[in-house]
């Protein structure tokens, strides 16, 4: 059964596309259920007799996988590409390595394309545009007869236009066709209320060339000295506590949900392992670790999609559009600042699985730019931040 706004959305979509317009733009707040929207508007433009084929990109093979499971069931077909499959679902990445014969074949039929996550790829027009925005404008663009564009997040961190998007002049704003957002999806139970947790100390200590320099908080400590964010996220004892605050956190949503579990976003590779250890060592988790040096990353997300594990640790694998409705508590101890992936981490955790506890937590380090991005998820949604004070001292020497 379709939420109320993925029904609303679908309708508007079809009206647009029955006025011979091309293209329909959808944002919708992560983990509000774009994917089953898509695969909706897909089922009724088939069932119309608008469309022959179906055609899905995205940003990731975990996401790529995802959609394919979803437009399956949706359409109770085959979406594999193969004789007989309605459609595919391919990544921005492979779009280059499509011989010939694909785009051929494709000109002969009907085609509606899906890009979800939309805002990955750049450029109005060829010459500005990224490599994947220029892979969409010459080679899909003029090819499909209706596209879809989805975005949980319609901004990129370059301030570049997102291709397939209209802007107004001259404030430049993007135009969207249905928008969808947290506060609205929050009321309407369909994602979780999150409540942000910023850590900091009020006793910073800096030790260098034997000279000892105290800091009211880790805001201060960055600016009055050569000290990087980097250092605070591999200080072990700020790890600890940042994890042990996720750790207490989660038992608690698990007394309720058993089954319930926890994201860490690392930084690098060696910090993933340094997190999985602290963990499992110290706080006696269950962890499972996929970064893009492991084998099989993918199958490593679904198992533990399906298993009862504590946490899983990540190094940019979960960060976006990957659906694992049971993660209620996260960790952010990424380096990346931007507020396009501060808030497609926090939609990691927002996702709504029809259990009794719907809690949704983050935690993550007062730093300045997480502080603001932080107040602003606050001025739509009240009493989703909050601060929480290091008790013990942490050196990052």
């Amino acid at each position: 059964m379709l939420r109320i706004w993925q029904a609303e959305c679908a309708e508007n979509a079809l009206k647009k596309y029955q006025l011979n317009q091309q293209h329909f733009f959808c944002q919708a707040t992560p983990a509000a259920g774009k994917t089953v929207l898509a695969a909706e508007v897909a089922s009724r433009l088939l069932e119309a007799d608008m469309i022959d084929l179906v055609l899905c990109f995205s940003p990731s093979l975990t996401v790529s996988d995802g959609i394919k499971r979803t437009f399956s069931r949706v359409l109770d077909c085959t979406f594999n590409g193969g004789l007989g499959s309605i459609g595919q679902s391919l990544t921005y990445q492979s779009i280059q390595f499509l011989n010939d014969e694909f785009w051929e074949a494709l000109q002969n039929h009907r085609v509606f394309v899906v890009f979800d996550e939309i805002h990955h790829c750049s450029g109005s027009e060829i010459e500005n545009a990224n490599v994947w925005g220029q892979q969409v404008l010459t080679k899909i663009q003029d090819l499909a007869t209706y596209t879809l564009a989805l975005s949980g997040t319609p901004w990129r961190s370059d301030s570049l236009p997102i291709v397939m998007g209209e802007y107004t002049n001259p404030e430049g704003q993007l135009q969207v066709d249905y928008q969808y957002t947290l506060k609205q999806a929050i009321a309407d139970n369909v994602c979780r209320m999150p409540k942000i947790v910023l850590v900091d100390n009020e006793h910073l200590t800096l030790t260098s060339n034997e000279k000892v320099e105290s800091f009211s908080s880790i805001f201060e400590m960055i600016k009055e000295t050569k000290t990087s964010y980097q250092s605070v996220l591999h200080n072990r004892d700020a790890m600890e506590y940042l994890l042990g605050l996720g750790c207490q956190k989660l038992k608690e949503v698990r007394a309720q949900s058993p089954k319930a579990g926890g994201l860490v976003v690392a930084s690098s590779v060696e910090h993933a392992k340094t997190i999985q250890k602290i963990l499992s060592q110290k706080y006696a988790q269950t962890v499972s670790i996929v970064t893009y040096r492991h084998e099989e990353p993918i199958a490593e997300i679904e198992r533990y999609r399906q298993n009862d594990a504590q946490w899983i640790v990540s190094v940019g694998m979960i960060s976006e559009g990957t659906d694992i409705p049971r993660l209620q508590v996260c960790c952010h101890m990424s380096s990346v600042k931007t507020e396009l992936y501060f808030r497609q981490v926090l939609g990691r955790i927002l996702r709504v699985n029809g259990i009794l506890n719907q809690q949704a937590w983050l935690f993550t380090f007062a730093e300045q730019s997480l502080i603001e991005f932080s107040e602003r998820i606050e001025q739509d949604i009240p009493e989703s931040c909050m601060f929480a004070k290091m008790k013990d001292k942490i050196d990052p020497d």
